[in-house]
């Protein structure tokens, strides 16, 4: 716990800011003339983690000394080769059913990218029935992604820097009964583009609802590039792997990612 603490306290950012959030021009554009490796934030809210919290809740991508944050290196090094490759931008992660640690997976995934000095991450909750960013991440109460959608709340306002330099987080901490259709609404799509296009050098992670329990993440899927998919050693069923990979047929699967596996940690060498 230590460790992680260390390392959230290096990663602090001493300004307030929110050049990432700001509307593109060329003297702000990340992808021309703003170097990535040293933002600052004015205007989105910047919020000090618990290291604790973070280790009871497996956010361990921050600690280089965890054997298990290499896992999420690796994945993070396939992830970029992949969509660089592929000219991808955005990225859903998704798994079979509930359970199954798809937003350990997405937060830790985010942190190791936003460790990348090339790239700038967002990560957005958009489990709409279940949202838990927020919760994994310890964040405070605030105004949520589904205050911009139903009311008029700024969408900066929303944004959070968890004190990690270039990695901004779009939180929603209020469940939505009609999430299919808040997912496909025209605000919805209108807001998608804004956090795609604002900035070139930007990766954009959704944290989607699971596959085969409603039809939000079916229902999203469309709007962005590729899809990674979470399963559970001992836990995801052969049956239900394969039904969740007939309904991502249509789209760009990246690959899978077995969690909770029981496979011990070797060291460097």
């Amino acid at each position: 716990m230590e460790r992680i603490k260390q390392a959230i306290e290096k990663a602090k950012v001493a300004d307030t800011g929110d050049k990432p959030d700001v509307p593109k021009t060329p003297d702000t554009d990340l992808g021309q003339t703003v170097d990535v490796s040293d933002i600052t934030y004015r205007r989105t809210r910047v919020v000090q983690l618990d290291p604790r919290h973070l280790e009871e809740r497996r956010i361990i991508a921050l600690n280089k000394n965890d054997i298990g944050a290499m896992s999420f290196d690796i994945l993070r090094t396939q992830v970029l080769r992949k969509m660089s490759d592929n000219g991808w931008r955005t990225l859903a992660i998704t798994s079979p059913t509930p359970d199954c640690g798809k937003t350990v997976v997405a937060i830790n995934l985010a942190i190791s990218i936003a460790k990348h000095t090339e790239h700038t991450v967002l990560l957005a909750d958009f489990d709409l029935r279940s949202p838990k960013v927020a919760e994994y991440l310890g964040l405070p109460s605030g105004v949520s992604m589904i205050d911009y959608l139903e009311g008029d709340t700024d969408l900066a306002d929303v944004f959070v820097n968890p004190a990690i330099p270039r990695l901004t987080l779009l939180p929603n901490q209020s469940p939505v009964s009609n999430a299919s259709e808040t997912l496909t609404t025209t605000k919805m799509k209108s807001m998608v583009s804004d956090i795609r296009d604002r900035y070139e050098s930007r990766m954009v992670i959704f944290d989607l609802p699971p596959v085969l329990s409603t039809d939000d993440a079916m229902a999203f899927v469309p709007q962005v590039d590729c899809v990674l998919l979470v399963i559970a050693n001992r836990q995801s069923t052969a049956t239900e792997v394969r039904n969740a990979g007939r309904l991502l047929k249509n789209t760009n699967l990246l690959g899978t990612v077995l969690n909770k596996s029981e496979e011990g940690h070797h060291t460097y060498y």
